[in-house]
């Protein structure tokens, strides 16, 4: 389970910013995921609240925010929005497409008080 480890690299990324004396937690994390990323959600929610558990981000809602999958077709130079990595062009059928988004994770932003 991938999800464990990736939610440690965010605890990571979350205590080296919420380390201001001034913060006292975090209370909600958005997360951007990309079609393609290849991140069960569930896994996720789950790895959260253990990973999160003793910091400044223990009880933090995590706020998932799905990415569409993009890709530039070659047959009508269209970046286009794809489902599956292998669909044709929605717009012109054609059948070379290169994936160019939809396998991103990042931290959008968080709240803290």
């Amino acid at each position: 389970m991938h999800e464990m480890s990736l939610c440690e690299g965010i605890r990571r990324v979350v205590d080296r910013a919420a380390s201001d004396p001034g913060i006292a937690r975090v209370t909600r994390v958005r997360l951007e995921i990309g079609r393609f990323a290849g991140v069960e959600k569930p896994a996720l929610e789950f790895a959260w609240e253990v990973v999160m558990r003793g910091s400044k981000a223990e009880g933090a809602a995590l706020e998932m925010i799905d990415l569409p999958g993009r890709a530039l077709c070659y047959d009508c130079m269209e970046t286009v929005e794809i489902e599956h990595r292998l669909d044709p062009c929605p717009n012109c059928g054609g059948g070379k497409l290169m994936p160019d988004g939809g396998d991103e994770m990042r931290i959008k932003d968080m709240e803290v008080i």
